[in-house]
């Protein structure tokens, strides 16, 4: 495993001196397919002797150029640079701030300033519909012509499927957001590698789960953060002290008690443990599906129910 370097690029140092693999993208949720050209740009840097290195942004491009229609993420900054860092194939993971003067660079000026300027790349490898710059105007060919004068080659990746899939439908971040609206967090986990992960802040809630006798932890998410589907779900928790814990998870507007709550809010009930977790920052994994979000016409029907999930829950984390 290598040592990785995370810069944030706020001038025009150069990132790397003696050379590079280069690839860019979103690289949102670091799903199986992102691996897949992680360890290619590994192993042409090896072979080269050159630094491997991935080129993100600071948020989605979508969120600048088209927010009214851009994809809520699968993972935040923060999580995402983890992430990457984690997969132990990078020398440097260079994130830029992509903002309105970003969105307006031209697709040649990326090339000189970022790829050659910052990065002294010799190759680059994005996938075969990348598209890049202002307008979208750059894309595999710009990228091969200009490459041919500057000194760098160009390798445009077809889309990577998973090998258990009898579809063979490819890796994709939007493929994982579909599992996930349709409450299939375990089919998100099998393109993500890993169960599919929110963080946010315990803050304080009505304390109704407290009064009976299941205190839960209210967790507020991020705006633009991917939940899935409303619904009960077996998961893991992780507060300060960095241990996870099984977890019943509710998601949802609490219909037995609300009849018109505007939000849905996440609720992590964490088994067999007692504790204060108010103010703290955490993460939630979820495992499972266990049910979706439903109205009960007596509190002790509820009740019954939530032991009933807990019960689940713990059967299938243990």
């Amino acid at each position: 495993m290598v040592s990785t370097r995370v810069v944030r690029v706020g001038d025009d140092t150069p990132v790397v001196s003696e050379g590079s693999v280069v690839t860019i993208g979103a690289y949102d949720g670091v799903h199986g397919g992102h691996r897949h050209v992680l360890q290619l740009v590994r192993d042409l840097a090896d072979a080269r002797g050159l630094d491997a290195v991935c080129v993100t942004f600071d948020r989605h491009p979508a969120e600048v150029v088209r927010p009214e229609t851009a994809p809520r993420q699968l993972t935040g900054l923060d999580h995402k640079l983890e992430l990457l860092v984690d997969t132990g194939l990078l020398d440097v993971v260079c994130v830029l701030q992509f903002d309105e003067g970003r969105s307006k660079e031209s697709a040649e000026d990326f090339v000189h300033e970022v790829l050659v300027g910052l990065l002294g790349a010799r190759v680059v490898v994005v996938g075969a519909d990348f598209h890049f710059g202002h307008r979208r105007g750059g894309n595999v060919a710009l990228l091969e012509r200009m490459g041919a004068d500057l000194g760098f080659e160009v390798l445009g990746l077809g889309l990577v499927a998973p090998l258990s899939d009898p579809v063979h439908e490819p890796y994709s971040s939007t493929r994982v957001r579909h599992r996930l609206a349709a409450h299939d967090v375990a089919g998100a986990a099998e393109l993500l590698g890993r169960p599919h992960e929110v963080r946010g802040v315990v803050v304080k809630g009505d304390q109704r789960g407290r009064e009976l006798g299941f205190p839960t932890a209210n967790v507020a998410v991020a705006p633009g953060v991917c939940l899935p589907a409303d619904g009960i779900y077996a998961g893991w928790f992780r507060g300060a002290d960095g241990e996870w814990r099984a977890t019943a998870i509710s998601l949802g507007r609490r219909p037995t008690f609300y009849e018109h709550q505007e939000y849905s809010l996440l609720e992590a009930y964490l088994l067999d443990f007692d504790g204060d977790l108010y103010g703290q920052d955490v993460a939630v994994r979820f495992v499972e599906h266990l049910r979706g979000e439903q109205r009960f016409d007596s509190v002790d029907e509820l009740l019954a129910q939530m032991r009933r999930d807990c019960d689940r829950a713990r059967e299938i984390l243990s």
